[in-house]
């Protein structure tokens, strides 16, 4: 059975990514913990306060059952606010990473080469998205979309330029420690010649 000619080829599903581009998944499963270590740090440090009035209520009343009550709803409220805020902070670094990092690898894999041009266009379109849906009237939101655009590439303008250099020593490194198969011919063969030589001269 003949295959007729004008079959479309079919991209495999495996293809390696460029140099130099991230795993998208893993780097939303680090942005999500680091939200919230960020987050839930962050509202445990702004419960001092909070911790200090509880501590004023205490020393100025002698019931311990009233001292108990204060204490534990202390404990309470403070555990909601950590762990609301290490939510709240997984999910916001989470989606902005996973964003990022999609639109990073899109603007590769469209364009076929990984530059710190696609850095600075992820970079500009995730913050002008959430410039965006960030809570206000629409013309604040067109701002902070404007403003996040603008900060989000010149932020990401120098990351970018230093993340490509150090993939590019790292690559550089590596072709230095692994030399491609020719040269390890060339160098077996001359290895071998030069064994050969002493051997005659050793006879």
């Amino acid at each position: 059975m003949q295959v007729p000619d004008n079959a479309e080829s079919t991209v495999p599903k495996n293809s390696p990514r460029l140099a130099g581009t991230v795993n998208w998944g893993t780097a939303t499963v680090i942005g999500v913990f680091s939200g919230m270590i960020y987050g839930g740090s962050k509202e445990a440090a702004a419960s001092v306060s909070k911790d200090a009035e509880v501590m004023l209520k205490l020393g100025s009343t002698e019931d311990k059952r009233e001292q108990y009550r204060l204490m534990r709803d202390a404990m309470e409220k403070r555990f909601i606010r950590v762990t609301r805020g290490s939510i709240v902070g997984g999910i916001r670094l989470g989606m902005f990473t996973a964003a990022f990092y999609n639109i990073q690898n899109l603007l590769a894999e469209q364009r076929g080469v990984h530059d710190v041009f696609n850095v600075v266009g992820a970079g500009s379109a995730t913050a002008s998205a959430f410039g965006l849906i960030l809570p206000g009237t629409l013309r604040w939101r067109a701002r902070n979309m404007a403003l996040g655009s603008v900060l989000g590439a010149a932020f990401c303008f120098p990351l970018g330029w230093i993340h490509l250099k150090l993939v590019q020593m790292a690559n550089e490194a590596s072709q230095a420690a692994h030399p491609p198969s020719g040269q390890s011919e060339v160098k077996s063969g001359v290895s071998a010649a030069i064994e050969r030589l002493e051997g005659n001269l050793s006879k």
